[in-house]
């Protein structure tokens, strides 16, 4: 790793967030093949041992998400990956790891659905992933990186994330983002200060005879209510703390665009169309899912501002825009997955010249 550190690389963003996670101190990994994601379990196989970790392909997508349950409770780093059936199969454990406050990674690099859809980029597990597609009343930290550069600066925040917090993250991207090769410019990682020691783990810093219980059953009166008070309340300081959003030729703007992802990469785009055509066009780009970055959307696109929102669904994200700006006059546009229909930039731009004028 560290000569691979010292150049500028070109590679696939599944190989970018294999990388980030080794370079983060990801020693564990439990997946199942599924395209478009393959990528990632091909590549930590052959390079997680060469490093003492261990790569161990599951018997199927639910037993990897929890053998990485088990894997969390026992304090190490460790993660799995999917696509967007597999992710639906993980969602009990994700769940369960939400209620028993164990950190870990999940990757999510979406493909079309419902069902098994086809292996086309989609934005339309955004309801799963940000409102909690298991059960029970829980968030999980979801990151959406728009570049091979972000898979892997993404997912070192999301295992730091994770465990600052003890909640599982997860990194959304799609089979765009996910397949495509672009510079990489990698860099050592850099352990934040505050993280404790896992003194909660399973396993190593207690004291002997200490006990130590890492569970989501709570059944004593008053208990399940506490423990449920006190996930929300760490969910409300990440709502506070650790909001992180892109903003984009937004000072001046009339119109905002705001899209994640690779719906982001061919905003942008679009956005600098406009403006090179007169037009005051600007573009904010959440990147963490959840939190979500209402506080950006109250300053940038609450005075008078119309918004436009871009997906590659057919609507989800735009919900959480008109929650968090209920006075601004927000429209949608989307285009659901399949062969053959990424948008362009065109596209977009004809969106922008629609409502700028409108």
């Amino acid at each position: 790793m560290e000569e691979s550190l010292t150049k500028r690389l070109f590679v696939k963003g599944n190989e970018a967030i294999a990388m980030g996670a080794l370079e983060a101190g990801c020693r564990y990994y439990f997946g199942y093949p599924i395209t478009p994601q393959s990528d990632i379990p091909e590549y930590i196989s052959r390079e997680m041992p060469k490093l003492g970790g261990q790569f161990l392909q599951a018997e199927s997508e639910i037993a990897s998400i929890n053998m990485l349950l088990g894997a969390s409770a026992c304090g190490a780093r460790a993660m799995t990956s999917s696509s967007s059936p597999g992710i639906s199969l993980k969602q009990e454990g994700i769940s369960y790891m939400a209620g028993s406050e164990c950190p870990g990674v999940i990757v999510n690099v979406c493909r079309s659905g419902p069902g098994l859809g086809g292996i086309d980029a989609s934005q339309a597990d955004y309801f799963q992933s940000v409102k909690g597609g298991g059960h029970g009343g829980y968030h999980i930290i979801v990151l959406a990186p728009d570049s091979v550069q972000e898979m892997y600066d993404l997912v070192m925040l999301a295992f730091d994330l994770s465990d600052r917090y003890r909640v599982p993250a997860m990194i959304l991207a799609d089979a765009v983002i996910g397949q495509m090769k672009e510079g990489l410019t990698p860099h050592p990682y850099v352990a934040p200060a505050d993280l404790a020691t896992k003194e909660w783990a399973l396993i190593g810093g207690g004291k002997a005879g200490e006990q130590k219980v890492v569970k989501s059953l709570y059944l004593g009166d008053g208990e399940l209510e506490a423990h449920n008070n006190k996930l929300h309340a760490k969910y409300a300081v990440m709502q506070e703390k650790e909001v992180r959003f892109e903003a984009v030729e937004l000072d001046d703007a009339e119109m905002v665009v705001t899209a994640y992802g690779s719906a982001a990469r061919i905003a942008k785009t679009a956005v600098r169309l406009a403006r090179e055509q007169g037009l005051k066009v600007g573009l904010l780009r959440p990147v963490t899912l959840f939190p979500f970055p209402n506080v950006a959307y109250k300053k940038y696109a609450g005075n008078g501002q119309k918004v436009l929102c871009c997906e590659l669904n057919n609507g989800q994200m735009v919900d959480d825009v008109r929650l968090a700006i209920p006075t601004t006059e927000v429209v949608f546009y989307g285009r659901a997955a399949g062969a053959g229909s990424l948008p362009t930039p065109e596209e977009y731009l004809a969106q922008i010249r629609k409502h700028y004028e409108a």
